[in-house]
C-alpha cells in the first residue's frame, strides 16, 4: 500500500520529502494507537471500519477529480466512484455499530424498505445518467448530492440485515471498497489502483459466497434480513446418561457432575465461539484438552465456518494457543462424530450450535448448518448467560435435559474444571 501511494504521488510530481514525511507521521500514530487500543475481539470492527475508510477515501478523490472531469467517460466514472465509496463508508459505519453494540442488532426494518431501497437507487442512476447527458456546468455539486444519496442507501440498506450475518456484510463491504479504488482508479488513469481495486473486490465477493454457503443462505436473503425455511420440522434428540434436569440441580451439584462426565470421557469434541474470543479462553481451553489427553481421552476441536466475527476466527485464536492444527476440524468433517462422542464442551458458541437453526421454521437461522452438539451423550456449555446470540434466536440446547450449563465467564468457568480435574486425579 505504501509502495502504490509512493508510485501515484511520484507519477502526479506530487511527492515531496517534506509531504510524505508529514503523511508517515501522521499515518504511523493513527496506525500505532489502533494497534495498542484494538482488542483480537474488536478486530472484525477494525476490519469494518477500515473498509468505509477505504470507500471514503475513494468517494473524496473521485469527488475532487468531479470538479473538473475530462471527458464524458470520466463523469460516469468519477460519478460511480462517488456512489460506490459513499455506500460503503455509510454502509461499514453501521456494521461497526451491531458487532459493537452500538446499533440494533436485529433487523431494522422501515416501511416499505423494499421500495426506499429500490428508489433511491434508481433516483440516482437516472440523476447521474441525466447529470452526465445534460453535462451539468457543476458536475461537482451534481457528485456532492450524489455523495449525500448513496450515504443514506448504505445506511437503509445495511439497518435491515441482522448481527448474525455482519461477517457476510463485512465481506461484500471489502469488495464494494475493491470496487470503489479500481473506479478511482479509472478515474486517475492509475492501472496500478485498478489491478490492486480490482482484487479486493474479486476476493470480497468470493468470501461472501462461501461464508453464504456455509449458513445456508444466499446474498438475497442476507441483503434482504431474511431467513430461510427449515430442512425439516422433526424434534431431534439423542441417547444420554441418566442426568437430573438442570432445575434440580444445584450450582455445586452441575460442577461436580462435570467433573465426573470428564473424568469418565474416552471422545471428547470442544466447539468454541465468540464467547471464547471474548473471555480470551483460548490458551485455559487448550490447557484443559492436554489434561484430558494425558487421562487418555480423545480431544478434537470442531470449527464452525461462520464461528466468531469474521472467517477464521476460531483458528486464529487456538492456534495463537498452540493448538496442532489437525485437531481444528472443520464442520462436515466431525459432524457425524458428535453422537459417538461422551462429552461436547461448548465454549461461547450459541448460534453455531443452536438446534432451532433445523428444528424450527422462519427464524434468522432456520436451515444454516450447525454443529449437532446435541447429538453428543453429554454436553457441558460454558457461556456468560442464556441469552441468545447475535441471531437474537433463544437456544433450545440450554435446556436439553443432557445439557449441564455452567455460567459466567468461560476462562473462569474453563480455569475452574482444569483444578477440578488436577485436584482429585
Amino acid at each position: 500500500m505504501l509502495a502504490a501511494i509512493v508510485l501515484i504521488l511520484a507519477q502526479q510530481k506530487l511527492l515531496t520529502v517534506g509531504s510524505v514525511a508529514v503523511a508517515l507521521l501522521i499515518g504511523s500514530a493513527i496506525g500505532a494507537a489502533l494497534a495498542i487500543q484494538v482488542k483480537m475481539i474488536q478486530m472484525p470492527q477494525l476490519v469494518a471500519f477500515l473498509n468505509g475508510c477505504g470507500g471514503a477515501a475513494s468517494c473524496l478523490v473521485s469527488l475532487a477529480e468531479a470538479a473538473n472531469p475530462a471527458t464524458t467517460t470520466n463523469m460516469y466514472i468519477c460519478g460511480w466512484a462517488v456512489i460506490v465509496g459513499s455506500f460503503t463508508f455509510s454502509g461499514s459505519l453501521i456494521a461497526v455499530g451491531k458487532l459493537s453494540g452500538k446499533v440494533k442488532q436485529q433487523p431494522v426494518v422501515l416501511p416499505h424498505h423494499s421500495w426506499l431501497t429500490s428508489g433511491i437507487a434508481l433516483l440516482l442512476i437516472l440523476y447521474l445518467a441525466f447529470a452526465v447527458y445534460l453535462r451539468f456546468t457543476s458536475f461537482l455539486l451534481c457528485g456532492v448530492i450524489l455523495l449525500l444519496f448513496a450515504f443514506a442507501l448504505g445506511v437503509i440498506f445495511v439497518i435491515r440485515i441482522g448481527g448474525a450475518d455482519m461477517p457476510v456484510v463485512i465481506c461484500f463491504l471489502n469488495a464494494l471498497s475493491g470496487l470503489a479504488a479500481s473506479l478511482c482508479g479509472f478515474v486517475m488513469q492509475n492501472p496500478l489502483l485498478v489491478a490492486c481495486g480490482a482484487m479486493v473486490g474479486a476476493s470480497g465477493i468470493l468470501l461472501s459466497q462461501k461464508m453464504c454457503r456455509a449458513m445456508n443462505r444466499n446474498l438475497g436473503n442476507v441483503f434482504l434480513g431474511m431467513g430461510v425455511t427449515a430442512a425439516s420440522g422433526k424434534r431431534l434428540g439423542s441417547d444420554s446418561l441418566q442426568l437430573k434436569k438442570e432445575t434440580e440441580m444445584t450450582e455445586e451439584d452441575k460442577f461436580s457432575f462435570s467433573l465426573k462426565i470428564l473424568r469418565e470421557a474416552d471422545e471428547v469434541i470442544i466447539a468454541p465461539g465468540y464467547g471464547m474470543a471474548v473471555s480470551q479462553a483460548q490458551f485455559k481451553v487448550w490447557e484443559l484438552a492436554e489434561i484430558l489427553e494425558a487421562r487418555g481421552a480423545r480431544v478434537r476441536f470442531a470449527i464452525h465456518p461462520v464461528a466468531g466475527r469474521m472467517p477464521g476466527h476460531m483458528n486464529v485464536l487456538l492456534a495463537e494457543a498452540g493448538v496442532p492444527y489437525d485437531k481444528l476440524l472443520e464442520m462436515d468433517a466431525i459432524n457425524e462424530d458428535f453422537k459417538n462422542t461422551d462429552v461436547a464442551v461448548t465454549v461461547g458458541a450459541c448460534d453455531v450450535v443452536n438446534p432451532a437453526a433445523i428444528r424450527v421454521a422462519g427464524t434468522p437461522i432456520s436451515g444454516m448448518p450447525i454443529l449437532k452438539v446435541f447429538e453428543a451423550k453429554n454436553i457441558l456449555i460454558c457461556k456468560r448467560s442464556k441469552r441468545p446470540g447475535y441471531s437474537g434466536v433463544e437456544n433450545p440446547l440450554f435446556e436439553e435435559e443432557h445439557a449441564i450449563f455452567l455460567p459466567g465467564d468461560a476462562k473462569e468457568t474453563i480455569d475452574r474444571l482444569i483444578n477440578g480435574l488436577s485436584d482429585r486425579g
